[in-house]
Formats: C-alpha cells, structure tokens, sequence
C-alpha cells in the first residue's frame, strides 16, 4: 500500500523523485524511481513483494544472457523481455 500510494502521487501530483523522497523520510530516490518503473510495465503486481524466490534453470540464465549480447539490450530492458522484476539478478548471472 505505500508503494502503491507513492507510486501514485508521483504519477497524479506536481512532485518528483526528490520531494516525495522528503516528503515520506526515504533517504534516497532509488527505489522510488524503481517503484515508478516496475508500476508501468508490470502493473500493481510490479509492487508486490514476493512470497518466495524465484528460480531460474540454467538454460533460462543462458538465454537471458545471449539476448542481451546478441540484441545489445540494456540490463533494464532485459529483464523486461523475460518477466524478470529485479534487473541486477541478470548482472549476478552474467
């Protein structure tokens, strides 16, 4: 609910990464701005925090890692591509 209620204000209202940062005490506009971009691609499930981890074969890893190499896509975009929330597991694979 509270990143569901900041994600929202910064979509509807005036203020950006840094004054909601203020605003809420959350030292820095990282995860705001993480919040804000998992929202538009994925939606309030985007927000959700996971019950459990989530495993990925080593097949899956591999083309993960082939993608971004033959496509030239960011770790970002990446992660897009395969339905992968957090970006910086692929950076941990590679």
């Amino acid at each position: 609910e509270f990143k569901n209620k900041i994600v929202k204000e910064y979509l509807d209202g005036p203020l950006g990464y840094t004054l909601l940062a203020k605003k809420y005490g959350i030292p820095s506009i990282s995860p705001i701005k993480k919040w804000v971009h998992r929202f538009k691609h994925l939606g309030n499930e985007g927000l959700r925090r996971k019950e459990s981890k989530e495993v990925y074969s080593v097949h899956f890893k591999l083309d993960v890692i082939q993608f971004m190499k033959r496509t030239g896509a960011s770790y970002q975009e990446t992660a897009h591509s395969f339905g992968i929330r957090e970006d910086s597991i692929i950076a941990n694979w590679k």
